[in-house]
Order: structure tokens, then C-alpha cells, then sequence
């Protein structure tokens, strides 16, 4: 094969050089995290949205400092400590304004003028009882500025718009910075930056470890399967190599590492073992037959490496199906991933085999009675296969109808918290946020004055106050914001500050007399919430993480309330915001999904086609592999795991690796049927020469992506199980159900010339 005319010299060195060029690339490579990531494209709710915070802020780009006293905060030493680092924080990078209790004043109407009396009275302890009191019946700050125990008080920083990661950085260690000069009990952060800075720094995390315990795990298997030091090394040089000149061109491209980076070291390290182990153990066979290196090598390459040609390139297909899904970060994933099988694949066909044509079999593996032991064993199992062939199908068929089931049981309510990582300052803020205040998804609605009127026009406010009174009779919504809030303070000021009296105006004669004061407000106190030609207004809502479902079903009960109880001749709402964006991706990433395995499969079927010549090897080939796919949906609904856009990648990955096998497989029958002999002795040869590398491969595979249990982030531990589980699964089907699809689907007669 021509392949084997490179020198393997110059192949040796000119995969030398490229390393060394990679190892510079590596530290050209970019991470980043947002949620606008994971906005599904060209969709009208997000195109709304972009229009929608032209006129008005996004809603995250805040970030919140929640300091904790769990004696109670209503303490003066604390008190003035907390006020100082409000005022202090005014100064962090990137920071727009600051909000606290201790900077709030309520406005008070005197027979003389307008005055403001302060929340809390710092310098007074003796007001804290009655401060506390009013404080904490104040819809305005419980869950906002003091939570509802009165054990922790917030401060709101508003940060300036989509922030990069560099900014993110440079805010959180300033404010680590300042927080360390305070000696608080307890302190949390939510917001953007936060989330930016602590999630890229979990993704170079989990690259790390992922790769180093992989690198581990592979050691171990190369130790036990060829037991000499030159062939381990030959192995384990060849799949760092292909990790290295990955992740380097990844470098050179620009590609943006995502959440799901995690996966790549983990993925090309199996899927170039996998390579390696076919490759090397076809290789030993051929030198054990007597054979010289240089037509031992040519044979490997000509059966072998046209079968690792094929599963490679149908695992890049199976990877670059998720290139239809609407969420950039599974795009970028399946695009990456493709790129990796095929630099793994030409990694070791150049390089592995130029460093194998050097070795004699005593230099690779330890020469034992293990050969002997495997066809024993690989013998057995083509005669159960013979034997049972009935029995196999009819457990193939009662399993898919056990996995069936399981699939109609499959949830999209996945949660925020289900990213998070595990054992992280991260989370356990996260959780104290979602215990204590509002939570931190959002819910916008946008307001449309129509009919000529303005949004702060006395029958726009009273249907916007309608709306907000049902918001609140949720118990999951803790946090409303709307231009009514200066409204209701100023009829309160009106009242002597009844608690009562925080209400819009019940008729419009009171309205009247409230709008006076309402046009003293300065624009700036407002802007955010009404548009510069007053037709529009939002109401911005903070609720809890209730799950990705549960937040639709509520969605959808609203617009139906509206429907019913709004005056549509006065006012127009639109759902919005980054939360109601996010939320989508559970309808897309059903959609994406069958879309993208339907894609795989037929691109694999044709493949198939064109390879084998015969629609009833294209048959065979695909029926085993239908099987790891339902089992890992199987899994998901029966274990309760909801289906997000990062775990709905397994399917890709579970279809590409597992039809792997069964190439190596069929191809060897072919290849066998080719040589004159018939159906049973193809089989028998089959097994005994691709059955142990088949087992092998998919033992590695198994425990390289249970590595991932090692991870941090809940998705990939959830995708290392799925894999796992699922590939053992195709090695069943492939060394099961295949034989029996063959004996039954092709006939003797029908045998290749």
C-alpha cells in the first residue's frame, strides 16, 4: 500500500517536530464560558431579545455580595463593616453601581418638603428592633437586599454589559482582594463574572486531570496487554502524541474551549488507543506467522488500516451530526471531536507504524500461552452463537422493549444546579443564594404601550399591577422589578409610610396626585425599566431553579391568565430574557437530537453500502448498533436523568465509537468470505482473529470513560456512565447478534467471489 512508502525516519521526525510546534500551541488556546453559548440559533425569541436589550440593560449583568451574621445582622459592629464595604466596592473594575440596605432611604413627605430617613439607623442600635421589623415585611428588600431570616444582607453590583473573561477576572480578584481585608463570618457571590471566572478554571481542571488519569489508566492496559517495555512506550508515545497535536491544532485554529472540554483528552486518548491496540495486535499476528517487518507492517496497514480508515471516519460522521444541533458549544464539541478522530487516525497509521516497523514481536509483547487462551475462548463463543441463535434474538427483542419504555420516561427539567460543579465554593453559593434570596433565573416580560398611550400611563400601570399580583402568588418567584416600585413608594410616603399603603393607587384621581412626585424622579432612577420614547417598559423577575419544564409549565399558565385577564386594547407582553432563551433548548435538543442520529445513520448506512456492496451487511451493521442508543435513553428515563444539551452529546459519541467494532468485525468476515471460505469458517476466523481485539478495545473504552467519574462537573460524570454502560452493550450486540444476522440474512450460495 502506498502508505508505506513514507521513510519511516522522516515520518518519525516530521510527527517530532509537529509535537514540539504543538506544545507552543497549547498555550495559545482560549476557554470561555457564558450562557450566551448556549442561546439556540436563529430563533425568534432570541432575535427578540437582542432588539428587546437594545433599549433596555441584559438581565445579568449584576453580580451579588452576600455576607452572612447567623447571630443577626441588626448588630452595629457588622453593620458599619458591611456599609464600608458597600461604599468600597464602588471603586472594583467594571462595576457600574452599588445597591445595599445600608444605602437605602425611605422618602418622607413634611408639611415643608421631601426628606429620607434611612433604613437602618447604623448609629442608632436603639431603632434596630423597629428597623428590622419594617425592613423585613418590605417586599422591596426581603429576598433582594436581606434574606427573610435576617442572617445575611446583599449587596447588588451592576456591572458593566457582556463582560469577556478577562474582565471577569480582573473584578473577581479585586474583590477577593477587598473581601479579605474584612473578617465576615461568611461571604457568597452570584452573578456573571463569578460564573465566568470559577467555570473556565473547571474546565482547565477537568483537561487536566482527565488527561493525566486516562494517561494512567492506558499504562495500566498497555502494561497487561504487551508486558515489554518498548511496546508500552511505542503505545503510550503514540496516543499522547495524538492528544498533543489535537489539542495544538485546536491552538493554531482559535478554537474556543467550552464546558465540554473535559471530554476531549478522555476521547482522544481512548479513541487512539483503540487505533493502536488494532493496529499493533494485527501486527504482532502477522511477525508471529513468520513473517519480515516490512510485509508484516504492509499487511496491517492493508487490512487494518482501511478498517481503522472506516471506523474512523464513521465516528467523525457520528461526531459531526451534532453539527445540527442549535446550541454553539454541541456544535463546537462535534466539530472538535471529528478533527480528533482523524488526527488520531493519521497519527497512527504515520507514526505508529513508522516506529512498529522497527520492532520485532519480542520487543512488543512478552511471549506467553495467552494466545492460545483467547481463541479458546473466541472459539467458544462463535459456537454459542450457532447454538442460540434464536435465544439472542429473542433477548434482543425483549431488551428493546425494555429500553422503549424507559425512553418514554425521559425529562428535559434539567436544573442550573445540575452544571455545577461538585465540592465547589461555586455551588454551595449558588444553593445559599437559591435558599436565602430570590435565586438567580430570570424572567422578563416586556410591555407594550398601544392605542396611542404611553407605558407610564395610568391604564398601562394598572394592567402591568394586575400582572404583578399574580406573579407574587407564586411561590417561586421571590423578585419583582417594574417602573410601579416608584409608584407604590411615593403613594406610601403619601400614607406617613403605612406598610399597607406599598400599593399602586386604587383610583386614578390618586394616581394623579402620586405622578406629581413620580415626575421628580430622575430619569436615571428609571431608565431601565422604561424606553426613552415611553412605549415600552419590562418587568424584570428573579425566580428559583425549579427545573428547565417546570419553568415552562408556569410560563405557559401565565400567557394563558393573560390571555384572560389583560386588556389587550391597552397593552401588549412579550416573555423574555436570557432564562426564557436557555429554556428552549429543551424543545431544540429533542429535535437536534433525532435529527442528528437520523443523519448518522444514514450517512454510515451509505458507507456501509459502498463498502460491503450488499444492503444485507448494511442491515446487520446497523441493527447492533441501535442497541447502545436505546440503552443509554433507557438509562436516562429509568435512572431519572434529564435529557440538557451537554448530555444529549452521548448519543453521538456512543453511535461513532460503537459502530467502530462492528467495521473491524464485518470487514475480517469479508475479507475471510473473499479467501473461499464459507459463512461458519469466515465467523470462526473471525473471532479468533478480531474477537480479542474487539473485547479489548471496548474493556478500554468502558474504563476510559469512567475516568470521567473523576470530574467535577455532574454532565460528564453522567456522560462517562451512559458511554460506559452503553459501549459494553455494542460489544455484546457485535459479537452476539451479528453472527446471527449473518447466518440468517446471508446464504450460502450468495458467497463473495
Amino acid at each position: 500500500m502506498e502508505l508505506t512508502k513514507l521513510p519511516g525516519n522522516k515520518s518519525i521526525a516530521l510527527f517530532s517536530i509537529l509535537g514540539l510546534i504543538s506544545v507552543y500551541l497549547i498555550f495559545q488556546l482560549k476557554f470561555s464560558f457564558d450562557f450566551e453559548q448556549f442561546f439556540p440559533t436563529n430563533d425568534p425569541d432570541l432575535e427578540f431579545f437582542k432588539e428587546f436589550i437594545e433599549e433596555f440593560e441584559t438581565d445579568d449583568n449584576f453580580l451579588f455580595i452576600a455576607v452572612e451574621k447567623k447571630s443577626g445582622v441588626f448588630e452595629q459592629e457588622f453593620l458599619e463593616k458591611f456599609h464600608d464595604l458597600t461604599l468600597a466596592t464602588r471603586t472594583l473594575p467594571y462595576v457600574v453601581s452599588t445597591q445595599s440596605l445600608t444605602k437605602i432611604s425611605y422618602p418622607v413627605k413634611t408639611p415643608f418638603a421631601i426628606t429620607t430617613i434611612p433604613a437602618i439607623h447604623i448609629n442608632d442600635p436603639s431603632k434596630y428592633e423597629r428597623d428590622k421589623e419594617k425592613i423585613l415585611t418590605d417586599e422591596r428588600f426581603v429576598y433582594n437586599l436581606i434574606s427573610k431570616d435576617g442572617t445575611a444582607l446583599n449587596i447588588v453590583l451592576k456591572t458593566t454589559e457582556k463582560m469577556k473573561l478577562e474582565e471577569s477576572e480582573e473584578l473577581m480578584d479585586s474583590l477577593n482582594l477587598l473581601m479579605a481585608i474584612y473578617d465576615f463570618e461568611a461571604y457568597h457571590f452570584l452573578g456573571r463574572a463569578y460564573f465566568q471566572q470559577e467555570l473556565v478554571y473547571m474546565q482547565k481542571r477537568e483537561i487536566i486531570v482527565s488527561g493525566i488519569v486516562s494517561m494512567i489508566l492506558v499504562l495500566l492496559i498497555m502494561f497487561l496487554i504487551f508486558r515489554r517495555p518498548k511496546g508500552i512506550a511505542i503505545a503510550l508515545v503514540s496516543i499522547g502524541l495524538g492528544l498533543l497535536l489535537f489539542l495544538g491544532l485546536l491552538g493554531l485554529l482559535g478554537r474556543e474551549l467550552n464546558a465540554m472540554a473535559a471530554l476531549y483528552p478522555v476521547l482522544m486518548i481512548i479513541v487512539g488507543t483503540s487505533d493502536v491496540i488494532h493496529i499493533m495486535s494485527k501486527y504482532i499476528d502477522e511477525l508471529r506467522k513468520g513473517l519480515t517487518n516490512r510485509e508484516a507492517i504492509t499487511i496491517t496497514i492493508k487490512e487494518i488500516g482501511l478498517a481503522t480508515l472506516l471506523t474512523s471516519a464513521t465516528t467523525a460522521v457520528g461526531f459531526g451530526t451534532l453539527m445540527t444541533s442549535q446550541v454553539q458549544p454541541i456544535r463546537d464539541f462535534g466539530i472538535n471531536a471529528a478533527i480528533g478522530v482523524l488526527v488520531a487516525y493519521v497519527t497512527v497509521i504515520f507514526f505508529t507504524t513508522a516506529l512498529l516497523v522497527k520492532c520485532d514481536v519480542n520487543d512488543l509483547v512478552k511471549i506467553k500461552d495467552g494466545k492460545s487462551f483467547w481463541n479458546d475462548k473466541m472459539r467458544a463463543l462463535h459456537k454459542y452463537t450457532t447454538r442460540n441463535g434464536r435465544a439472542i434474538a429473542l433477548g434482543a427483542l425483549g431488551f428493546a422493549i425494555f429500553a422503549l419504555i424507559g425512553i418514554s420516561k425521559i425529562s428535559t427539567n434539567y436544573n442550573i444546579i445540575d452544571n455545577m460543579p461538585r465540592g465547589e465554593k461555586i455551588t454551595e453559593d449558588f444553593l445559599f443564594f437559591e435558599n436565602m434570596f430570590a435565586g438567580f433565573r430570570p424572567m422578563e416580560f416586556a410591555v407594550f404601550a398601544k392605542n396611542g398611550k404611553q407605558a407610564d400611563d395610568y391604564e398601562v400601570l394598572k394592567e402591568i399591577d394586575k400582572l404583578e399580583i399574580k406573579l407574587r402568588t407564586s411561590p417561586h418567584i421571590n423578585s419583582i422589578n417594574s417602573i410601579l416600585m416608584v409608584y407604590k413608594s411615593i403613594n406610601q410616603m403619601m400614607s406617613n409610610n403605612r406598610k399597607s399603603a406599598y400599593e399602586f393607587p386604587n383610583t386614578e384621581k390618586q394616581f394623579n396626585k402620586v405622578n406629581k412626585f413620580a415626575e421628580k424622579v430622575p430619569e436615571v432612577s428609571v431608565d431601565v425599566l422604561l424606553s426613552q420614547d415611553k412605549t415600552k417598559t419590562r418587568i424584570a423577575c428573579r425566580m428559583k431553579d425549579i427545573g428547565a419544564d417546570s419553568t415552562q409549565l408556569i410560563r405557559r399558565n401565565l400567557d394563558t391568565w393573560i390571555a384572560s385577564n389583560i386588556d389587550t386594547s391597552v397593552i401588549a407582553l412579550q416573555q423574555t430574557g436570557t432564562g426564557l432563551i436557555l429554556e428552549k433548548n429543551s424543545i431544540y435538543v429533542r429535535q437536534s437530537l433525532l435529527w442528528g442520529l437520523g443523519l448518522a445513520v444514514l450517512i454510515v448506512g451509505l458507507i456501509m453500502a459502498l463498502l460491503f456492496r450488499d444492503w444485507r451487511l448494511m442491515v446487520i451493521s446497523l441493527i447492533p448498533n441501535v442497541i447502545p442508543l436505546i440503552l443509554a435513553g433507557a438509562l436516562l428515563g429509568y435512572l431519572g436523568v434529564e435529557l440538557e444539551a451537554g448530555i444529549s452529546i452521548v448519543f453521538a459519541v456512543i453511535f461513532g465509537i460503537a459502530v467502530d467494532d462492528t467495521i473491524h468485525f464485518i470487514s475480517k468476515f469479508m475479507l475471510a468470505r473473499r479467501k473461499g471460505l464459507n459463512i461458519d469458517d469466515s465467523l470462526e476466523i473471525t473471532f479468533v482473529e478480531s474477537g480479542k481485539a474487539i473485547i479489548l478495545t471496548s474493556i478500554i473504552l468502558f474504563f476510559g470513560f469512567l475516568v470521567l467519574l473523576f470530574s467535577i462537573h455532574p454532565p460528564s460524570v453522567v456522560i462517562g456512565l451512559l458511554i460506559s454502560a452503553t459501549l459494553l452493550s455494542a460489544v455484546i450486540g457485535d459479537l452476539l447478534l451479528i453472527p446471527v444476522l449473518i447466518r440468517w440474512l446471508i446464504k450460502e450460495e450468495n458467497s463473495t467471489k
